[in-house]
């Protein structure tokens, strides 16, 4: 192991201009970092051996130590051991493991570096050195990884310079080359126009030929209004890239406003289908599906939708990171934005589960946990079919926690409403409202084929926190189909700081949630209008995965 010195003057450009004229500051910069970096060896069974004594692990464990007394730290959602975190970034499965990277901010040099965790489950994850370190950009954004035979390539964002490529083939990832050792697309020169922006890229093969989506906007919406656009590249080495055209046609499932940060485009389904996963600075995450029309290179949409049900931050669900399951589905994780002011020491932001993503035999899209979060489980508690007579509030006296999972099934009969209070203190000073409104979503007139009248669920976190740093979310509320004479079932996981709720296997929201007290760990019960039945009801303590760390 040998630490390595790394000084290049790089060449650093300012965009000004999202769409058309780019702007280019010509300055010359040296963009080290000050985290301390290292090679590997190339073997699994030498790189173990030099992870174990690695300055920058023993630095992560302790840390975790540390920041463990956090109230609102959670349990078994993936947390940075030091620092912030923002985007996920390049998912992928490579030699037998998971690998998770994301934007870190290391306290040395709070730039973004990409860090750097797997798993073999998806649930435990282990943490491994920053993998990929500023320099030549500025900062290294968001990006995704694409897995070849024998090696993973990594096409990301760098600030001040463009789109940056870099690879690596050792057994755990730790050792990463950029690609030229600039940037691939650069910023256009001073006065240069170009048709196509500059931001977070997405990289999949086809042919002989490397493809990427450019995240960015057009101008060329209602009035003259920004909408979302990816711009399709390719190229036979990665270093030398050509402009083809935008790529997304007939897409009518976005705000006016959204943009397409942090694309990830793959194949779901046995049918040839096609997901598009990105984010919006205004909205959150979003989804389109559609078909790859591979003559054209033009991805026709067919459908769409929101991971994120309300405005971006305070709270909600921020920006995917996702990776074919090798079975026809796509595993998907997102960070979760912070419901309260960050500062020093003060380290919120975090991940959701990961999501397996499919479609049903309509092409909708359908979204449960994935990997094996039931190994997670501990102390269990179990309640028989139960009368839940109208309009009672009815307190599970046996049933408490901050970090549990719920899974409830219930007949709401002639019900109108279920609403489940978790987080709860005994007189209702702090607790986070779950609510399932029966036929309350959309009425889906749109689609010919099923016209469904979907019902809703929310999250309402206005009551979660009595604390004055805490702001609340709009109430979180998707439409999810529910099957005449279909029971309705909900896993909800409570890990200490979020609120995570999926709906028969076919929708889920999420919402952050930081009540102060400490006996707010209550849940109760109660259907609206008419009684319902509630046919079964676990629950679980969960493990804390980080406590062994």
């Amino acid at each position: 192991m040998k630490r390595i010195l790394m000084k290049i003057t790089a060449l650093s450009a300012l965009l000004v201009v999202s769409a058309g004229l780019v702007v280019q500051a010509q300055t010359q910069a040296d963009y080290t970092s000050k985290v301390p970096k290292y090679t590997f060896s190339t073997t699994l069974s030498k790189q173990e051996k030099e992870l174990k004594n690695n300055p920058l692990l023993k630095r992560f464990e302790a840390s975790r130590k540390a920041l463990a007394a956090d109230k609102h730290r959670p349990f078994y959602h993936y947390i940075t051991p030091e620092g912030r975190l923002n985007d996920p970034n390049g998912l992928c499965y490579w030699g037998g493991n998971w690998h998770l990277f994301y934007q870190g901010y290391p306290p040395e040099d709070p730039r973004q570096h990409w860090g750097h965790v797997v798993s073999k489950d998806l649930i435990h994850w282990r943490d491994l050195p920053y993998a990929i370190y500023p320099n030549p950009e500025e900062k290294v954004f968001s990006g995704s990884t694409f897995v070849e035979n024998d090696r993973v390539i990594a096409m990301y964002h760098g600030t001040k310079v463009g789109t940056m490529v870099a690879t690596s083939s050792d057994p755990l990832l730790l050792n990463w080359e950029k690609v030229t050792g600039q940037s691939v697309i650069p910023y256009p020169k001073q006065g240069e126009k170009v048709p196509y922006n500059i931001f977070d890229p997405n990289i999949w093969k086809k042919g002989d030929h490397y493809y990427s989506l450019l995240a960015g906007v057009r101008p060329v919406g209602p009035g003259g209004k920004n909408i979302r656009t990816h711009f399709l590249m390719k190229s036979k080495d990665l270093s030398k890239w050509e402009y083809m055209h935008p790529f997304v046609e007939k897409d009518n499932y976005g705000l006016v406003g959204d943009d397409g940060a942090c694309p990830y485009f793959w194949p779901i389904g046995d049918k040839g289908k096609y997901i598009l996963l990105h984010f919006s600075h205004m909205s959150g995450g979003k989804y389109m599906i559609g078909d790859y029309d591979q003559k054209r290179d033009k991805f026709v949409v067919t459908d769409g939708g929101d991971f994120n049900h309300g405005p971006v931050s305070k709270g909600g669900i921020h920006a995917p990171s996702a990776y074919p399951d090798g079975k026809g589905g796509v595993v998907a994780i997102f960070n979760m934005n912070s419901g309260k002011p960050i500062g020093n020491g003060n380290f919120t932001e975090m991940m959701t589960l990961p999501w397996l993503l499919t479609l049903d035999e309509h092409d909708k899209l359908q979204i449960q946990p994935a990997g094996d979060v039931e190994s997670l489980r501990r102390e269990k508690v179990s309640i028989a079919e139960t009368v839940l007579p109208a309009n009672k509030e009815v307190v599970l006296k046996n049933v408490s926690g901050n970090a549990m999972e719920l899974n409830l099934t219930v007949d709401l009969q002639k019900a109108t409403t279920l609403e489940l209070n978790v987080l709860r203190s005994p007189n209702k000073e702090e607790y986070t409202r779950i609510l399932f409104y029966k036929d309350g979503g959309y009425n889906g007139r749109a689609d010919v084929k099923t016209k469904i009248q979907y019902s809703a669920v929310s999250i309402d976190n206005s009551m979660a926190s009595t604390l004055n740093s805490v702001k609340s979310r709009v109430t979180e509320t998707a439409d999810v189909e529910i099957k005449k004479g279909e029971l309705v079932n909900m896993r909800i996981f409570i890990d200490r700081s979020i609120v995570e709720v999926f709906v028969n296997g076919r929708q889920c929201i999420a919402v952050r949630a930081y009540p102060d007290r400490e006996d707010s760990n209550g849940v109760s019960i109660q259907a609206r209008g008419n009684d319902a039945l509630l046919k079964s009801l676990d629950a679980w303590q969960m493990e804390n995965v980080f406590s062994k760390k």
